[in-house]
């Protein structure tokens, strides 16, 4: 057993590198949607596009398009879910325009809690009177968190609605970790690619191309959103699930909204209340409670963890059947 677990810990060492790497840049995120400068829709139709391209590159590259695995049940399925993950997306990044960076990932790392509810109601997954708790504990940690006072109800609801959005991408989210969890056999980068390209014509109608005629250097923001928080930042993800016990892949996700608070105060000098702050632990150790309890069980080694809104299995190796321990954007 011993001899096990050390053999183990090279791999594992490699594993956490690659999740806190591709943490960190999640966190990043929210910077450059907002420097772009370009409305939510416009932004998430170039981080499909330019996402589509870098992960359909390196899937052809890797050459798994031959045996993919799909069914038409399975790729109906990563469509659904597609659909779910890009107006996730658009949620999200309207979130920031109306609260802030820090304000709308907090709330949006309410997600695992979604799942729960989601499974109990739409699947009766069992709903334990523990977790009940723990995602009661949650929801009063969201409401120190967003910070939301009697005049905001008075000032026309802006602040409100964004507080909304970020709870919308939210069970967004939930809805397509539920969807696609059901997908087996079929490896996470190819679910992530087919929900990328499902965006396309999805948001198409919705881009306004003759706002971006003046974005000049502000393409490399949206570039960036497709090559490095799309197709970089999964792949690491990817591989790192692979490596890793779920415990650790738990933890390791609070790196994401950690790094989108410093972000926000770093760049635009933005920072949440002591009121606010005294939400956030109240979140973090009930999502955990939340996601080491439903996926508590006998260890598999190098099994991969479900990927964000992907999860699925690759054909060589069985992905866990539990719901995703990383919240991502």
């Amino acid at each position: 057993m011993t001899s096990h677990a050390s053999a183990q810990t090279p791999s594992q060492r490699t594993g956490a590198i690659q999740l806190t790497a591709a943490m960190v840049l999640s966190g990043t995120l929210g910077v450059f949607v907002v420097e772009s400068g370009a409305s939510p829709f416009n932004v998430v139709f170039f981080r499909v596009l330019f996402g589509a391209l870098a992960l359909g590159g390196y899937v052809l590259a890797r050459g798994w398009l031959r045996d993919h695995g799909f069914t038409p049940r399975t790729l109906g399925l990563a469509v659904l879910g597609g659909v779910f993950i890009v107006f996730n997306w658009v949620f999200l990044f309207q979130s920031y325009e109306s609260t802030s960076i820090s304000v709308a990932t907090v709330v949006y790392h309410t997600q695992p809690f979604y799942v729960v509810l989601l499974g109990a109601l739409l699947f009766r997954e069992r709903l334990t009177a523990a977790k009940a708790g723990w995602i009661a504990l949650a929801f009063a940690g969201l409401v120190l968190v967003s910070g939301v006072t009697p005049g905001d109800f008075a000032s026309g609801g802006g602040y409100l609605l964004g507080i909304g959005q970020a709870l919308l991408a939210a069970l967004l989210y939930g809805l397509s970790t539920l969807v696609t969890k059901r997908i087996t056999g079929v490896r996470p980068h190819l679910i992530a690619l087919v929900q990328v390209l499902v965006g396309i014509p999805l948001l198409l109608p919705f881009a306004d191309f003759g706002a971006m005629s003046g974005t000049g250097a502000d393409w490399g923001w949206l570039a960036g959103l497709g090559v490095i928080h799309t197709g970089l930042m999964y792949v690491l993800m990817y591989a790192a699930y692979a490596q890793l016990p779920t415990a650790k892949i738990a933890v390791l996700a609070f790196v994401y909204p950690a790094v989108a608070m410093v972000a926000d105060w770093a760049v635009y000098g933005h920072h949440i209340g002591l009121v606010q702050a005294l939400g956030v632990p109240l979140i973090v150790l009930a999502s955990l409670r939340v996601t080491l309890g439903r996926t508590a069980g006998p260890a598999r080694p190098r099994a991969a963890a479900p990927a964000p809104g992907t999860a699925g299995r690759a054909p060589e190796a069985a992905s866990r059947t539990a719901t995703p321990a990383v919240s991502e954007a």
